[in-house]
């Protein structure tokens, strides 16, 4: 198993991506914290994988919140070597000056302040064991934006910025930052990103894609399984697309 004896930490792991994250560390032999703010969405992941597993209930935008799901996790089972900050939010599709101020601030709050709230977190306790993993889950929209999600798509490309900044500040401490770039999954949250979820308007993004359709959960488990692993030991400040040819 390549996650034997690891212990990571899954943010938004209560659905879509970072449950398939979360069950595929597990089955690799990690032990696996559930966080998400639905608290019983996480429960039910939690529920499916079993005693090596702890649900926890956590809104990545509030430093305290952060603080007590990684506090939680290495009292439960003793250290924190891996954190998958996949947890994130859109205002829906549509014209830049028509998106509210509070759908901007939160959409910065969850998908970049709470790499901030994490670091605080996190890294003391990394830093302690001798090193650790972190993964970033960005997105194809902050490497090759579309009008419609421009504020989402900022968030996005300062994920995929501040994973490379990361990795060079961290690598002293053996601690590995790296990304993800996926593009569009068929998850809850695809309406919001596409504006519709008509078939027509599904079939206009799907032409975008060269191999022809969405992200699964499984494509962005499996890159985050390598990632986070040991074989990717040398790796770091790589944001991985995981995008089916999106971004050519």
């Amino acid at each position: 198993m390549r996650l034997r004896d690891k212990v990571a930490l899954v943010t938004g792991a209560a659905s879509g991506f970072g449950a398939e994250i979360a069950r595929v560390f597990a089955k690799e032999g990690a032990q696996v914290a559930i966080v998400d703010l639905n608290e019983d969405g996480a429960r039910g992941v939690s529920a499916e994988i079993g005693k090596k597993s702890l649900p926890i209930k956590c809104d990545v935008s509030s430093a305290a919140d952060v603080y007590n799901a990684v506090d939680k996790t290495r009292a439960q089972f003793g250290r924190v070597d891996i954190v998958i900050n996949n947890a994130g939010t859109s205002h829906k599709n549509k014209p830049m000056l028509e998106v509210t101020e509070p759908e901007f601030d939160r959409v910065f709050a969850v998908n970049v302040k709470s790499l901030f709230h994490m670091a605080h977190a996190a890294v003391p306790v990394m830093r302690a064991q001798g090193g650790g993993s972190m993964l970033n889950v960005g997105s194809t929209a902050g490497l090759r934006p579309r009008p419609g999600l421009t504020w989402y798509n900022g968030s996005k490309g300062a994920v995929n910025l501040l994973t490379k900044s990361m990795a060079v500040e961290l690598a002293p401490d053996k601690i590995r930052v790296n990304g993800l770039a996926p593009v569009a999954g068929d998850t809850p949250l695809l309406p919001t990103f596409l504006g519709s979820d008509s078939p027509e308007i599904r079939a206009k993004f799907l032409a975008t894609i060269p191999l022809g359709r969405f992200s699964k959960p499984s494509d962005v488990a499996a890159a985050a399984l390598f990632l986070s692993s040991d074989e990717a030991e040398f790796f770091t400040g790589v944001v991985l697309e995981v995008d089916g040819g999106r971004t050519i």
